[in-house]
């Protein structure tokens, strides 16, 4: 394995430490030490790879919220506008199903101010592919064409964040259909033209 492979694998070790344990404690209780042990290397290999907890923290979340939005894009890709909005949310929906620790880490952690950047990139990528969504929504006519798509997009999104939470914490074993059923039916009922 070259160098840089070994690398990027190390730093998704790292990664994967860091969100759970983040998840698990909060971002002010982790420790750069907790983190190491939790991935099998040593400290001075998280300073190697990141210079700082901050630096790890913001690299991790440039990092899930990259893949989330590729999740998102990529299921919006080549279907009408309602069709797109339905398999987003459930592309967000199997995201948190798999990511949860990242989702907790979302929801409790990453709205301080230091991590404003990371919020913005929330907003432009991830978000930015359900206002784009419900922009061609619109455009087709199936939408309300006075709907406010920014801010109906951040409605979109922190509601299925908040009910994947939900469900994997409280009601694992509801089928991810169903939930997603529900929201569908939800968004469906407001958001369409007529």
């Amino acid at each position: 394995m070259k160098a840089s492979g070994r690398r990027a694998e190390t730093r998704l070790r790292l990664f994967s430490a860091a969100v759970e344990l983040i998840a698990e404690q909060g971002y002010t209780a982790t420790t750069v030490d907790a983190i190491a042990e939790r991935a099998g290397v040593a400290k001075g290999t998280v300073f190697y790879n990141f210079g700082s907890k901050e630096a790890l923290f913001t690299g991790l979340l440039d990092h899930g919220i990259g893949l989330l939005s590729g999740a998102l894009s990529g299921a919006a890709a080549g279907r009408t506008a309602l069709d797109a909005l339905d398999s987003v949310v459930m592309a967000q929906l199997r995201f948190f199903e798999e990511y949860g620790a990242f989702a907790r880490v979302l929801l409790a952690e990453m709205w301080r101010t230091a991590w404003q950047d990371a919020v913005a990139g929330l907003r432009r990528d991830a978000l930015g592919v359900y206002a784009g969504v419900l922009r061609r929504a619109v455009a087709e006519g199936v939408v309300r064409d006075d709907l406010d798509v920014e801010t109906a997009a951040a409605a979109v999104f922190g509601m299925v964040l908040t009910v994947a939470i939900e469900r994997k914490v409280l009601h694992p074993d509801r089928p991810i259909e169903r939930v997603h059923a529900t929201l569908v039916e939800l968004l469906h009922g407001r958001v369409a033209a007529g």
